[in-house]
């Protein structure tokens, strides 16, 4: 499609009959009184209260997107959009779509996406719930900046402007709320330009409850930052559940230790082998996922450790998962030697154990290493 405006303002809008005129007029005043050559779009999902023709009515342009969801509607929206650059922003009058100039200025220096910043700009009262402002906006944008690095405060700021060419690169999906997270987690991992800049939130001129849900839209904007940082959900925790288990399962197979006036024996020698079991499975689904992503292009891989996958064959697995396993069985067959020594009769449990836990250990890793190994390369084969 070709840009036939600088910029496209986009409102997703579902039964927004009460607030939309009011903010089509004021980004109409914002074009007008800017001098910046764009259109207003407003990107429907499925009406029943006469938006459309109140959009019309007003001088923007409608886009009809049948499948339901915040992100659908601004997906649909953004397609249809002839900007260069699209500003979204909702259309409850909760934002401010007389003052975008920021936006623009952001954009035309270069700028791929640039982010309205609410806490920095101001928020009146009772616009945001306690519940978002102090503890679902915070919590989640720090999880974020932890998990993808990137300098924004307000991850989830309805208002922001893009290049739409740039965006569209990035082939977003999501149809729910998550969308907006989704955003921002593609342009770092694709290491687009990000500004941010800030802006207000007022509270929202609507008499129906809001279509944001806190708690499932909360965790659908969590999950999806878990399942797209394999590092944080898979690998980080397996590497400490592991190391910790390897640390107590060598200490505890040559004897029992005192922590003051706690004596950890055979018992815990067996959870510290359930951590380093589960740790390996956990460190597996890290590379499944990677090696998943290196064909899929759902996440870039280009760290060390996507090179490396690539580089290591799975013959090189299965010999190391091989070592492991026969270390195994080897470590059996001397609890069974000594078990035969004594005449296959009694023998003192705990010793035996500190034998054969460490043995099952490296058995039940060796083999996961081994068909885990065939799976990446499963993994790893191309299709036309």
């Amino acid at each position: 499609m070709n840009e036939q405006y600088e910029l496209t303002i986009l409102m997703p809008c579902l039964n927004e009959a009460e607030t939309l005129a009011t903010c089509i007029k004021k980004a109409r005043t914002f074009l007008d009184e800017s001098g910046v050559n764009g259109e207003i779009v407003v990107a429907d999902n499925g009406s029943t209260d006469g938006s459309q023709q109140i959009a019309i009515e007003n001088g923007a342009r409608v886009v009809n997107v049948p499948e339901k969801g915040y992100g659908a509607a601004l997906i649909g929206g953004c397609n249809g959009a002839l900007g260069k650059y699209v500003i979204m922003g909702d259309a409850d009058d909760s934002y401010d779509f007389l003052h975008l100039m920021p936006f623009i200025e952001k954009l035309r220096e270069g700028y791929d996406l640039v982010m309205g910043n609410r806490f920095k700009g101001g928020i009146e009262k009772g616009a945001m719930p306690p519940l978002h402002r102090y503890l679902g906006n915070p919590v989640l944008s720090f999880i974020a900046r932890l998990f993808f690095p990137c300098k924004i405060g307000d991850y989830h700021c309805g208002l922001r402007g893009y290049n739409r060419e740039s965006i569209l690169k990035l082939g977003l999906v999501t149809t729910g709320m998550e969308y907006a997270s989704e955003m921002v987690v593609k342009a770092t991992l694709n290491h687009l330009k990000i500004a941010e800049v800030p802006t207000t939130l007022k509270k929202d001129g609507r008499s129906h409850a809001p279509h944001l849900r806190s708690w499932s839209d909360g965790w659908r904007h969590l999950k999806f930052l878990l399942m797209h940082s394999p590092n944080w959900l898979f690998m980080y925790p397996g590497l400490i559940l592991f190391f910790i288990g390897l640390i107590l399962t060598v200490v505890l197979s040559f004897g029992n230790i005192h922590i003051g006036s706690v004596g950890l024996g055979v018992h815990t020698l067996m959870y510290s082998a359930a951590a380093m079991m589960v740790g390996v499975n956990l460190v597996m689904f890290s590379l499944f996922t990677r090696s998943y992503a290196s064909v899929t292009g759902f996440i870039p891989t280009e760290g060390k450790l996507d090179k490396w996958l690539e580089e290591t064959s799975t013959e090189k697995g299965v010999v190391i998962g091989l070592l492991l396993f026969l270390a195994g069985i080897i470590a059996t067959i001397v609890a069974f030697c000594i078990w035969g020594h004594g005449g296959f009769g009694g023998l003192a449990p705990e010793e035996m154990m500190r034998i054969t836990i460490p043995a099952m250990l490296l058995i039940v890793i060796g083999i996961e290493v081994i068909f885990g190994s065939f799976f990446i390369g499963i993994l790893h084969i191309k299709h036309n």
